[in-house]
């Protein structure tokens, strides 16, 4: 068993937010004024649901994007420009097909201005500690999904960063693939194989979050902040199937699906949750992009079913957090679902639209999203008041931009027309673009 002791600062955020303008003047905020630390002698995970925020503060990070406010410190002075002590590990591998493995390990030191010979010894040593000796010569094209992100880590590692940062880097991988790989770069760390001082990590898998890291910051979205910060006090190596490692990640899985958890905490003995930011209100309700056939498929699972937490359905459903999460928060908005310590509970609606047929679930969400979803309201008024009862989309894109950019308005839209078509609320006109009511006697 090792444990590491994390020390000195290396990175620092003061209040470090990102707002960008729209075409039409609007200002949408990515990420909320975020206080964070990296230490040297730690791992830490950034984890949240899509659209939290976690890739942009990384490169913010990484001084490939300057914040919009606040600062970021390295070493405890301003960072201007890139950052000099980083690394990035990219989740699509990122190389040169035309270059050999020798080639595109040597890049980041090339770009540094090593000899050629110097930077050629450091490749060769970081393609040997990786795993890669005898593949000097070979092209990506002749290598594994694996074999490739070996090199993307070499290549990183081969600069000696003091941080080395990891975009999802095992997300593109096979599961057994991952897996091997996440040990081994574990293995790297422990055994100090590497020069790296600490290590960043964005993911959108609990368990490799508590797998690997000392820290766990919980991400919010719209906008983006830091809801919670976990400290891991396992030792290295982790075992999934001990009560202790279980407990951290019911824990990360009550805050992912309780939004508006802020200084709440659930008692455990080995686990040390620190003060959460509190959750700050949202201006606009962001619905997730979910079918109502997924919805119900997940009601009708848990129907009758004696084990009702999330984690372990998550597990046999062999779902990541960000394909879980969302049908989750759709059964939420809908009131289908209620959440009590990571555990699922239908509710008297969820129970009476698993019993209903086809016409009966349809009239239950069209209830539901009428009562629950700001968006389907603001639809069905507009419609109902204009005398043709047919809105362009268009119309309804000029709302959503005033919170969301102009992909996740898309979206939202989309979610609010399929959920609506579901229900017999309204139809759409896709050629013509835009969103009308029926005939009462059609509707019938």
């Amino acid at each position: 068993m090792v444990v590491k002791i994390a020390t000195e600062s290396l990175i620092t955020l003061e209040g470090v937010s990102k707002v960008y303008q729209q075409p039409n003047g609007q200002t949408i905020s990515i990420l909320e004024p975020i206080d964070l630390e990296l230490r040297s002698g730690e791992i830490v995970a950034l984890l949240g649901p899509s659209g939290s925020g976690k890739s942009t503060l990384m490169r913010m990070i990484a001084g490939l994007i300057p914040p919009s406010a606040g600062q970021v410190l390295y070493h405890n002075r301003p960072l201007v420009g890139l950052n000099p002590g980083i690394a990035i590990v990219f989740q699509n591998f990122a190389l040169y097909p035309w270059l050999t493995v020798l080639e595109n390990v040597e890049l980041g030191l090339k770009a540094k201005g090593e000899l050629p010979e110097p930077r050629r010894q450091k490749a060769l040593r970081m393609i040997d500690i990786i795993g890669l000796d005898g593949f000097e010569n070979a092209y990506p094209k002749e290598l594994s999904g694996g074999m490739r992100q070996r090199v993307g880590f070499a290549r990183a590692l081969a600069v000696e960063p003091e941080l080395l940062c990891m975009d999802e880097p095992f997300s593109a991988l096979d599961v057994l693939t991952a897996e091997n790989l996440r040990f081994e770069l574990l293995d790297l760390w422990l055994e100090k194989k590497i020069p790296t001082q600490a290590v960043l990590i964005v993911t959108h898998g609990i368990e490799e979050a508590v797998i690997l890291a000392d820290r766990i910051v919980v991400l919010g979205r719209n906008p983006g902040r830091i809801r919670a910060e976990l400290t891991v006090p396992l030792p290295h190596y982790r075992d999934r199937k001990t009560p202790q490692f279980q407990a951290i990640v019911d824990q990360v899985y009550k805050i992912l699906t309780n939004p508006d958890l802020s200084c709440e905490t659930v008692p455990q003995p080995d686990t040390t949750l620190s003060q959460p930011q509190p959750a700050q209100s949202v201006q606009y309700q962001s619905l997730p992009q979910v079918r109502i056939g997924a919805v119900a498929g997940l009601l009708e699972l848990l129907e009758d079913r004696k084990e009702k937490d999330l984690y372990r359905l998550g597990q046999e459903l062999m779902l990541e957090v960000d394909d879980i999460l969302p049908i989750v928060e759709a059964a939420k908005l809908m009131d289908f679902l209620a959440i009590q310590e990571g555990d699922l509970f239908l509710t008297a609606v969820g129970l009476e639209f698993i019993a209903g047929g086809i016409d009966r679930r349809k009239q239950i969400v069209r209830t539901q999203i009428l009562g629950n979803i700001r968006l389907v309201q603001q639809i069905s008024r507009m419609l109902q008041s204009k005398r043709n009862h047919r809105i362009s989309e268009e119309l309804i894109l000029d709302i959503l931009e005033a919170h969301f950019s102009p992909k996740e308005a898309m979206r939202q839209l989309q979610t609010a027309i399929d959920w609506g078509r579901y229900a017999e609320l309204y139809s759409y006109d896709e050629p013509g673009g835009e969103i009308f009511l029926e005939s009462e006697d059609k509707r019938e």
